[in-house]
């Protein structure tokens, strides 16, 4: 009886040393996301994404033979959290790579933290600061703020559009945001000929819009910024009875944009990836299994309606898993070095080409013009 209950003990504790073992074999993905806050609906389906593909690769066996371990915390839209955190991934969770800040600020909070740790980071985050100039171990999915100016003013001048009026968020993404387009302006032949911002807590933005409608000259509205301001900004826009053509960056690219702003959203033009209009691609579009294959498979899981901001994760996941079967292992260099190299990379955010001056790998072609229809997305004429 001694000998068996010995056995089991023995047992026991090499089972438990497996675990222990396989647990400490695990691959650490760190996310710091917005999952609360005015940025919840940019980081809300970031971390599903996270959850839902890294269980959806466990079950396919995982990476390089291990399974992947997602540690994430939740900032609550506060940049100044997000640095705590992303000591706390670096120095205690010990993770092998970083995918996700939500927000610029929590990028920027934490970019100083990785370079100097050396632990490579895939941020989800807009601004065009993030890459440039490229930093050692940081990357980012989401086109940037100066793209989603070009764009929106190429649309602009489509349409004959040369004086606008800028409307920023004096968030990090808003006013990074308003210093390209300022940037590109003229690249363009486009006309500041106002420029107005706003808090991203504003409940009441009549003021700045009542000063843009009675500057003379203005064709067209360029709101720049993300959570729930736009949707505020656009239905005191309408409320102000306000008619001139109405452009958003990329910042709003959701559903929720759509909920939140509810018929005044109608007739809103803004650049965004091909994921909103998955199925309206053409069929050849190399986009067009990856985006429609990620929609769905969101929706089918989570029962609610897919983001680019969701697209941004699926991207900097399956950039990171990429890269650590090409590298071949978890050593930190080697897989910085692999998500450098990236090339032909086909992403819900478009195609990416990564190099070492270019930490994004993606061009203006990886953007379409999208404009609000019936409470849809469609692709702009």
């Amino acid at each position: 009886m001694k000998f068996k209950l010995k056995q089991l003990a023995v047992g026991a504790a090499l089972a438990v040393g497996t675990l222990a073992a396989m647990a400490a074999d695990t691959i650490k993905i760190g996310s710091v996301l917005s999952v609360t806050g005015p940025a919840a609906f940019l980081g809300d389906p970031e971390l599903k994404t996270l959850q839902m593909y890294v269980e959806d690769i466990n079950k396919k066996g995982g990476v390089i033979g291990r399974q992947l371990e997602l540690v994430h915390y939740d900032d609550g839209s506060d940049a100044s959290k997000a640095n705590g955190f992303g000591k706390r991934l670096i120095d205690d969770d010990k993770v092998d790579i970083i995918v996700g800040g939500t927000t610029t600020g929590a990028t920027m909070s934490m970019a100083p933290l990785v370079e100097k740790a050396g632990v490579p980071f895939i941020s989800l985050a807009g601004a065009v600061v993030i890459v440039e100039p490229v930093k050692k171990w940081i990357f980012k999915t989401p086109h940037t703020d100066r793209m989603a100016a070009e764009k929106v003013f190429e649309d602009m001048k489509k349409h004959g559009i040369t004086k606008v009026a800028l409307f920023s968020e004096t968030s990090g993404f808003g006013q990074s945001g308003k210093k390209e387009t300022m940037g590109v302006a003229s690249k363009y032949g486009i006309d500041l000929v106002a420029n107005e911002t706003y808090g991203p807590k504003d409940t009441d933005m009549s003021p700045q819009l009542t000063k843009i409608r009675n500057t003379a000259g203005v064709q067209a509205v360029f709101i720049f910024g993300l959570g729930q301001g736009p949707a505020i900004a656009t239905k005191g826009y309408k409320q102000l009875g306000m008619t001139l053509p109405l452009y958003h960056a990329h910042g709003v690219a959701s559903e929720e944009f759509i909920k939140l702003s509810g018929p005044a959203a109608e007739g809103v033009r803004l650049p965004a990836a091909a994921l909103l209009v998955a199925d309206k691609l053409a069929a050849n579009d190399p986009q067009k299994p990856v985006a429609q294959g990620y929609a769905n498979a969101f929706k089918a899981k989570w029962k609610t309606d897919v983001s680019t901001f969701g697209g941004h994760a699926y991207d900097g996941l399956m950039l990171a898993v990429d890269a650590i079967k090409r590298a071949g292992s978890t050593d930190k260099a080697k897989v910085r070095d692999a998500i450098e190299a990236t090339k032909g990379f086909v992403g819900t955010g478009g195609l990416v080409n990564m190099s070492a001056t270019d930490h994004m790998g993606l061009d203006l072609s990886a953007f379409k013009m999208l404009e609000i229809k019936g409470g849809d997305w469609t692709l702009a004429k």
